[in-house]
């Protein structure tokens, strides 16, 4: 992983820019993640940094890491209380209805043998809240600003198909392929640090957002 994937680095943590494709846990199959980069990512430290949170295989951006046990501890909290600002971005299959609102839809993990777990909208599930905003449409497809304000597992992928009727691009469990691969990426992230400045990163557009910037 290039130094020009770093956002941010400091004493306590950074924020890579993570590629598309690139599990951040170790596949079963022993195929590539985050894990085989982070001997590049010490900058001087001993150890190894340790993700704080999780991006899916084929979200692209902002991913945050910490460099020490206490820093990784103190990072997870400001997560679990909620506290982490994050700003996704999505082109969506088609365009949803209105400009923008909260998609407040509960979720909970179902697993079958023939297609494996997904997740599924669920009133008895855990809460998951989403702020969107329609940012513009290009040929018949939206592009969309997402602010999750919890961090469940596949929210945004099921908040975008279920909650406003418009899968994702290129998401395989709650849409269909499509060349362009998955089209959901980490665009920021800021991570309060009580009395120590915040943590605030930006990724750049990928490449394969072309022609759906958000500027």
């Amino acid at each position: 992983m290039h130094g020009d994937r770093v956002l941010f680095l400091d004493g306590e943590a950074l924020v890579i820019d993570k590629p598309s494709g690139l599990p951040v846990d170790p596949p079963r199959d022993g195929s590539l993640s985050l894990e085989n980069h982070l001997e590049s990512l010490k900058f001087g430290f001993q150890r190894w940094p340790v993700a704080v949170h999780r991006l899916d295989r084929d979200t692209s951006g902002c991913l945050l890491l910490s460099r020490n046990p206490k820093a990784h501890a103190r990072l997870q909290q400001a997560f679990e209380q909620g506290l982490v600002q994050k700003r996704y971005l999505a082109v969506l299959d088609g365009v949803p209805e209105g400009e923008g609102g909260i998609i407040d839809m509960a979720l909970a993990k179902t697993s079958t043998r023939e297609a494996g777990w997904r997740m599924v909208p669920d009133a008895k599930g855990k809460a998951a809240r989403s702020a969107w905003r329609l940012v513009r449409v290009v040929d018949g497809r939206a592009l969309v600003e997402f602010r999750p304000e919890t961090g469940r597992t596949h929210q945004i992928r099921v908040h975008a198909a279920s909650g406003l009727g418009v899968p994702v691009v290129g998401d395989q469990v709650y849409g269909r392929a499509d060349r362009l691969g998955m089209m959901l990426h980490a665009r920021a992230l800021t991570v309060p640090r009580g009395a120590k400045d915040p943590i605030v990163a930006e990724a750049p557009m990928p490449e394969r957002f072309a022609g759906f910037d958000d500027g």
